[in-house]
């Protein structure tokens, strides 16, 4: 999405940034999971479809998409040489984390949250990198209404969307998968503002 092409989002364990060129080789080589294919519903692609997909979801108006930076992570270097820029945000990825929405109701936002690194799994990567796209998405893109589909056997997620207040509004047994809605209220936004205690939103010019 070219309004968030821009825009860095820091919290206390997080970073959001967005989904550049530099990042695919990282995340194609995630996708290659079978486990995560599972876990997004998704095929696997080769590394150049990889790179023209996320062209395409840097364009695309009805997608917007951060790559989730571990900051514990950001601070490594090698061998006494302080890492590039492009280093250090490849090395300090954990996930992704997005926002969809439909030409239909622009303040209706289905949302997703991926941790592919094990080392963060557990760690309340999640949870903020969560709560700080949906921030992002009332405060910036006036979303009222967030929407959730995720497999039924993704306990994990299940009880964190549980935790931020969402609902079980329907179930596919033939497609294995729970639909869950929250509705943006001041009690949501006590929640959502409760996970995010260092959210701060700052321009890059980082644009690849």
């Amino acid at each position: 999405m070219k309004i968030n092409q821009h825009t860095e989002i820091t919290g206390e364990k997080v970073i959001l940034v967005p989904y550049n060129s530099y990042h695919v080789p990282k995340y194609h080589e995630w996708m290659k999971s079978e486990e995560l294919q599972k876990l997004t519903a998704s095929e696997p692609l080769s590394l150049e479809e990889e790179y023209k997909m996320q062209k395409s979801w840097r364009e695309d108006s009805d997608k917007c998409t951060f790559i989730v930076l571990q900051r514990s992570k950001l601070d490594v270097q090698s061998g006494g040489e302080i890492m590039s820029r492009e280093q250090r945000e490849t090395g300090a990825m954990v996930g992704d984390v997005n926002l969809f929405f439909t030409d239909e109701d622009r303040h209706s936002a289905e949302t997703e949250i991926m941790i592919a690194e094990q080392s963060a799994r557990g760690k309340g990567c999640g949870k903020e990198a969560l709560c700080s796209i949906m921030r992002y998405g009332v405060e910036v893109l006036s979303v009222t209404k967030f929407i959730a589909k995720i497999g039924l056997d993704n306990l994990p997620s299940i009880r964190l969307f549980f935790q931020l207040g969402f609902r079980e509004t329907s179930r596919s047994e033939v497609f294995k998968e729970s639909t869950m809605e929250l509705l943006v209220t001041d009690a949501a936004m006590d929640v959502i503002k409760g996970c995010t205690p260092a959210f701060q939103m700052r321009t890059t010019d980082v644009i690849k």
